[in-house]
C-alpha cells in the first residue's frame, strides 16, 4: 500500500479505542468506529475522527484495513456472519485484522471465509495491556498468509514493540492461549503466596522484595504484586477474560489427550470469582480469594 490505509476498528472498549487513538496519532486516518456500545464509538470517534458506523457493512465499505477487538468466539463469528449484516459485505481487497484472544479455530474460519470474498485475514494477537495499546508498545504474534501479514506490517509495526509472525492461521492464537495460560498459574500462585504470607503475619512488602530476588520473581509480580497487597484491582484485563482464555487452553489440551491439573485447578479459581461476582475486577483480583481467610468475604466493586 503506497499510501496509509483507511482503519475501521470493531469493538471499541479498552483495546480498540487505544489502538485507535494511536493509529490516528501516527497518521493514519481512522474512517469509521463500531460498537454495540455506540457510545463508546462515538467517544473514540471525538478524538480519533471518523464515522461512528452504524451497520457493520458501512465499516468494510469505508476502511481499506478493518481491526476487530471483541469479547468471544461468539462475538467474532457474528462480525462475519454470512447473512444479514456483516463485515464480509463488500469484502473484496480488504483486509482483517483480528486482535482478540479467540479460540484458534475462529482464526482459521475467519480466513477462509474472508478469502472466499477476496479478502485477506490475519490473527494479530496482543500480549500487553491498555497503556501499550496507547502507546504504540504492544507485543503481537501474528497468524495468517505471510504475503497479508507483509501488507500491513508497517501498521503493525506502529502498534507494536516486538512484532512477531509465528506462522499459518491458529498458530498465534495457540501461542497466545498459552502465555495467558501461563500468566494466569502465575497469577494465582502469586496470589496464594501472598495470602499465605498475610496469613502468618509476615510483612507483605518484605515478601515481595524477596521474592523479587529468588526463585519466587515473575513479570506478574512485578505488574500485580502490589496491587494484590493493596487489594487494587482496577480492570486492566478482567476476571472473567482470564477465565474464557484459560478456557482456550485447556479445550487444545483436550483435543490433545492432555491432563494440565495446575492450567484447570487456575480456571476454577477465576470461574469462582465470576460466581462471587467479581468478574469484572482486574485478574489480580484473584487474590481477593486468598485473602478473605483473613479479611472476610470478598466485596464486589
Amino acid at each position: 500500500m503506497s499510501e496509509l490505509p483507511s482503519i475501521g476498528v470493531v469493538g471499541t472498549g479498552r483495546m480498540g479505542a487505544n489502538i485507535a487513538k494511536r493509529l490516528h496519532d501516527v497518521g493514519y486516518p481512522v474512517a469509521a468506529l463500531y460498537d454495540v456500545n455506540a457510545e463508546s464509538a462515538r467517544l473514540t470517534a471525538a478524538e480519533t475522527g471518523g464515522e461512528v458506523a452504524p451497520e457493520l457493512r458501512r465499516v468494510t465499505k469505508l476502511s481499506d484495513v478493518i481491526l476487530t477487538v471483541v469479547t468471544d468466539d461468539a462475538a467474532m463469528y457474528a462480525l462475519f456472519a454470512t447473512q444479514g449484516d456483516s463485515l464480509l459485505d463488500g469484502a473484496r481487497g480488504k483486509i482483517f485484522v483480528n486482535c482478540a484472544t479467540l479460540s484458534p479455530k475462529v482464526h482459521v474460519d475467519v480466513e477462509r471465509l474472508a478469502e472466499e470474498r477476496g479478502a485477506g485475514a490475519l490473527e494479530a494477537c496482543m500480549a500487553s495491556s491498555i497503556p501499550q495499546a496507547r502507546n504504540g508498545t504492544l507485543y503481537l504474534m501474528v497468524g495468517g498468509r505471510r504475503e497479508v501479514f507483509e501488507r500491513v506490517r508497517p501498521m503493525l509495526e506502529k502498534m507494536s514493540a516486538s512484532l512477531k509472525y509465528v506462522g499459518q492461521a491458529g498458530k498465534a492464537a495457540q501461542v497466545k492461549a498459552l502465555v495467558n495460560m501461563v500468566m494466569n498459574i502465575n497469577t494465582a500462585g502469586l496470589a496464594e503466596g501472598l495470602g499465605l504470607g498475610d496469613a502468618l503475619g509476615l510483612d507483605l512488602d518484605l515478601l515481595r522484595e524477596v521474592f523479587s530476588q529468588t526463585g519466587a520473581n515473575s513479570r506478574v509480580l512485578e505488574t500485580d504484586g502490589a496491587d494484590m497487597q493493596n487489594r487494587e484491582h482496577d480492570v486492566y484485563f478482567s476476571a472473567a477474560h482470564a477465565a474464557k482464555d484459560s478456557g482456550i487452553a485447556l479445550a487444545l489440551a483436550r483435543e490433545e489427550n492432555l491432563d494440565l491439573p495446575l492450567a484447570r485447578a487456575t480456571y476454577n479459581q477465576y470461574e469462582k470469582m465470576k460466581q462471587l461476582g467479581l468478574g469484572e475486577l482486574d485478574k489480580s483480583g484473584v487474590s481477593e480469594l486468598t485473602f478473605q481467610s483473613r479479611h472476610g468475604q470478598p466485596t464486589s466493586r
